[in-house]
């Protein structure tokens, strides 16, 4: 048999054929198995004059007469509730679905579909606009017209093995199997096609993501989409999100919502990361101390490089605040600095003590947040830290935080 490579709007409502040449019904729609890669054809949907009936793909032929598709079941075997079936129409048609490759949300204008010796195989879904305007029959037409301007209607093609089917009406079924890919994609991508989708769907994608993953993803998103899933989410599940994200971001993100829900979260929270996050939130927002983040390294000045080392090998800190180790007494008043250079260039017994820098550049908790920027711009800083009158040391702010605070606030800081 050759093969035939068709659309699936081709041949829906098309007549089903007996042998006998007595019309079966119109086809409704193909079932296809759930299998990621390959899914074949294993049943369908035809229109009778007793209602719609559900058969089994077999002994179904497709031929192409004069331009047009004809269907004939030498043999019709009726079937009942078939399990693990995805039907084309029902199902995919229309829906939107996520392009892994592309990140983004994209709908199914069409289906393509491949006629091989072992089956039909669903193989691509057509989300270009040649896919709407055949359903409208206006492609051909279309084409010819465009091509005496020498233009063409832009198609887009996506295999099927390159997609991740969201419809929640087969959701027994989708989420088991498909939604594994979307660990592949960078949290920011993410981020943007939860917030392409419907917000059902959205919720779906969101929740099926594990808690760390799920709060880089919510640090990424604009904050009108924070707000609607924390408030979608049960409070329990939002709490543990909370809690995998650093306690500056749960302020900014809880600064967004009534109090009564804030209370609501925070209960929930663990103490200790419960207790850091309201600290941040008693700032006044023009203050250095709303910026900053309490995720910092620090380590007391009568440790050697040697020890440092392994302390930081321990703690694996994430690359962004690392950039400087800080250098405390006893009662975690700030002392100095040293750098990741400072250290891997000193013999392994110095003490940290030795080769601190001194003169370090710091900021008060208190300070406004317009000289904490005339600060940082000045001395060309990419973090600096926060300590309050007693120079015991609170936190740090990035220079991401301080580019991210202009972003949003604008000229507010150059009238201050």
């Amino acid at each position: 048999m050759p093969i035939l490579s068709l659309y699936l709007s081709r041949i829906l409502g098309n007549k089903i054929l007996l042998k006998n040449g007595e019309v079966l019904g119109k086809l409704k729609d193909i079932g296809v198995s759930t299998e990621l890669t390959h899914p074949i054809a294993i049943s369908m949907l035809v229109k009778t004059k007793s209602g719609v009936k559900e058969y089994k793909w077999e002994n179904i032929k497709i031929t192409k007469k004069f331009g047009q598709y004809e269907l004939m079941c030498t043999e019709p075997i009726e079937a009942n509730g078939i399990k693990d079936v995805l039907y084309l129409s029902k199902n995919v048609l229309d829906k939107q679905i996520i392009d892994v490759n592309g990140r983004k949300v994209v709908r199914v204008n069409d289906i393509r579909l491949a006629l091989l010796d072992k089956g039909l195989f669903a193989i691509a879904v057509d989300i270009g606009v040649e896919g709407i305007l055949r359903r409208l029959g206006l492609a051909k037409p279309l084409k010819r017209i465009l091509k005496r301007f020498g233009k063409t209607i832009s198609s887009k093609f996506i295999l099927w093995e390159d997609i991740e089917t969201i419809t929640r009406a087969r959701e027994n079924i989708m989420l088991s199997k498909t939604y594994h890919k979307l660990a592949t994609l960078h949290p920011s991508d993410l981020a943007d096609i939860i917030e392409d989708l419907d917000f059902k769907a959205g919720i779906d994608i969101f929740s099926s993501l594990e808690h760390g993953r799920a709060a880089d993803v919510l640090e990424e998103m604009e904050t009108d989409t924070q707000r609607s899933i924390l408030n979608e989410l049960p409070v329990s599940k939002a709490a543990d999100i909370l809690e995998e994200m650093p306690a500056d971001e749960v302020a900014d993100i809880l600064d967004d919502l009534n109090e009564e829900k804030v209370e609501e979260l925070l209960n929930e929270m663990e103490n200790n990361a419960s207790l850091e996050v309201r600290e941040l939130m008693e700032y006044p927002e023009y203050a250095v101390g709303s910026l900053m983040t309490t995720d910092f390294v620090a380590f007391e000045n009568t440790l050697s490089v040697e020890e440092a080392i392994k302390e930081l090998r321990l703690l694996k800190p994430d690359e962004d605040i690392i950039y400087y180790i800080y250098i405390v007494d006893e009662s975690n008043r700030l002392l100095g600095a040293v750098t990741l250079r400072d250290l891997v260039i000193s013999e392994p017994n110095t003490l940290l003590n030795e080769i601190m820098n001194k003169d370090i550049i710091y900021t008060r908790d208190m300070d406004s947040i317009k000289s904490l920027i005339k600060t940082v711009t000045k001395y060309n800083l990419v973090a600096i830290p926060v300590v309050d009158e007693d120079m015991k040391l609170l936190g740090t702010v990035l220079i991401n935080d301080i580019i991210y605070e202009l972003m949003r606030s604008g000229k507010t800081y150059a009238r201050r």
